[in-house]
């Protein structure tokens, strides 16, 4: 087994802050050992973005969906369209859906009935969810309890292992509640903060086989690089933080979170 494996669970690589030099950055993500990319979609068209750089990178492979802050310029209820891209090869994932009450730039209304619709269609085409939550927390897990529920009796086998709430900011007891439904915690490189001492407490407390390492890039850099543009590469260090915040190796976080994303992403056995 190499320990040499990491994941980026989450990275914006369509973004035009890459357009520059995005082979360089997959480069260095592959010096770094990172071995998967997933880039969620934020709408419609940087979806199909995300599956023309799947198409380049064996690396990368895309989550399709519509971010809450997109819905004004966005059809997440145009017929027929996003669950067609759901068929495409190197999707992994439904996402980034969810709520953001933060920037609230859709009714409140429109977000949850967005985000419920793409939870089913996740269940249709049995992909994960990559879930977006920004300040609605009671809406976001009463949301994901009842689909959940759902879940059980109609897709069992989603139902183990039904996404991941990317980029955590929430209470640990949050935190618990979801991975006791199955679900994985995104952390990203925020951990690194010297103030961040409620998310560096939560990564000592859940289990180790509960946690996914992301970068959101480009944004969220961990220290030291806070203040550039986050890449892939970065990965290593939120995942370097993790291991010392619990007292354990790298080379451990690194095996168990990389086996994580490939169980909960559908990609087999990594090693």
């Amino acid at each position: 087994m190499t320990a040499n494996w990491l994941v980026d669970t989450h990275c914006h690589l369509d973004f035009n802050v890459f357009n520059i030099d995005r082979e360089e950055v997959v480069n260095r993500a592959r010096e770094s050992g990172v071995k998967r990319i997933v880039n969620p979609g934020i709408d419609i068209s940087t979806s199909k973005l995300a599956l023309e750089l799947g198409a380049i990178f064996p690396e990368v492979y895309a989550a399709i969906g519509i971010h809450p802050n997109e819905l004004q310029s966005s059809d997440v209820f145009r017929d027929g369209e996003l669950k067609d891209l759901l068929t495409l090869p190197k999707v992994a994932a439904v996402g980034e859906i969810g709520l953001d009450y933060y920037w609230n730039k859709a009714p409140k209304h429109l977000q949850m009935k967005a985000f419920e619709l793409q939870l089913e269609f996740a269940a249709e085409a049995g992909l994960p969810a990559i879930v977006h939550n920004r300040e609605a927390s009671q809406d976001t897990l009463s949301i994901l309890t009842s689909w959940h529920l759902g879940l059980k009796s109609a897709y069992p086998n989603l139902a183990k292992i039904p996404g991941v709430l990317h980029s955590f900011s929430g209470t640990i007891e949050e935190a618990l509640y979801v991975v006791e439904m199955g679900f994985f915690i995104g952390i990203t490189g925020p951990v690194t903060f010297k103030k961040a001492v409620d998310l560096q407490k939560l990564v000592t407390v859940l289990p180790l086989e509960s946690l996914l390492v992301e970068t959101d890039a480009p944004f969220l850099t961990p220290h030291p690089m806070r203040g550039k543009r986050n890449e892939p590469s970065y990965v290593k260090i939120t995942t370097e933080k993790i291991a010392e915040l619990r007292g354990i190796s790298y080379e451990q976080v690194a095996v168990v979170t990389t086996e994580n994303a490939f169980r909960l992403f559908h990609w087999g056995e990594p090693f």
